[in-house]
């Protein structure tokens, strides 16, 4: 009967519209972006593109994906996702599944469940973590990618709650067959957390796919920089450099639809992965969160 109230088809109208108007919102500037990176040089460069390409080019395109400065910084960011999530996935696996036991099963559970929400909230700040990384030896190394943000407190809370809506049933019933804490965890614990596995993988990619700055912060060598790093030097900074260019292709692209074409293919993977992960996704963010 509520759902047949005057009040709420009121507010599933306002609702349905409002994020229309906000996904509409979210698409226009891709697509401009992509009509941008389609379009020829002097209608990009007179602003002349709207949400369709004007005098359609691939010449952008083929000038980016012939780069290899550009393709190797692809490569870096591919390596970084997949190494980076993984590392992350099994981190977070194993910091969450002991923080999901009562204090009585697990002895300083809240001195540690503090610990990670204070690395959370506080922190020492940018010189003495650059201080930190360069004491290690991870400045101008891959890993320094890597392993900084290998475990994100926020991923571990969302897991944490997912598992402590696990019956503990089951959990009795591995131990009575014989079962230790590893091979309950990675034998019954994550087949079925499949929902918030989903999740904090998505989130995962995102972040890794999408970082930038401790790219520009740690590394020196240009050749190093992952996909984000390297759009950030060619965009923000204007830097054109790496994109070298013969006086006849320099009269078929500019700036503009280089920029345009390498930021649509920089967004691609996560669009493309998205969609696939999204039911998961919503599915892992609720589950757990509610309690008897």
């Amino acid at each position: 009967m509520y759902y047949k109230t005057t009040g709420y088809r009121i507010f599933n109208v306002f609702n349905i519209a409002l994020l229309i108007f906000l996904s509409i919102a979210c698409v226009i500037p891709l697509v401009h972006v992509l009509a941008v990176s389609f379009s020829a040089k002097a209608a990009a460069d007179a602003n002349l593109v709207g949400l369709w390409p004007v005098q359609f080019s691939l010449e952008a395109y083929k000038k980016t994906m012939f780069n290899p400065i550009f393709l190797h910084s692809i490569w870096i960011s591919v390596l970084r996702t997949i190494i980076g999530t993984a590392i992350t996935l099994m981190l977070t696996f194993l910091a969450a599944y002991p923080l999901s036991k009562e204090e009585s099963a697990f002895k300083g559970r809240t001195i540690y469940s503090w610990l990670f929400v204070f690395s959370m909230v506080f922190t020492g700040g940018l010189v003495p973590f650059y201080i930190v990384i360069q004491k290690l030896g991870l400045i101008d190394s891959f890993w320094v990618l890597v392993l900084p943000g290998a475990v994100n407190t926020f991923l571990v809370i969302l897991m944490m709650n997912f598992f402590r809506g696990i019956p503990k049933e089951l959990e009795e019933a591995a131990f009575i067959d014989g079962a230790g804490p590893f091979r309950t965890l990675f034998t019954m614990y994550l087949p079925i957390s499949m929902p918030s596995i989903a999740t904090i993988t998505l989130f995962s990619m995102v972040f890794h796919w999408n970082s930038w700055f401790d790219g520009l912060l740690y590394l020196n060598n240009s050749s190093q920089f992952p996909l984000a790093t390297f759009l950030q030097t060619v965009i923000i900074q204007q830097d054109m450099s790496s994109m070298s260019a013969s006086p006849q292709e320099m009269e078929l692209i500019s700036q503009t639809t280089v920029k345009a074409a390498q930021i649509f293919i920089g967004a691609a993977p996560i669009l493309i992965v998205y969609p696939f992960l999204q039911k998961f996704f919503v599915k892992g963010m609720t589950l757990g969160s509610v309690k008897e």
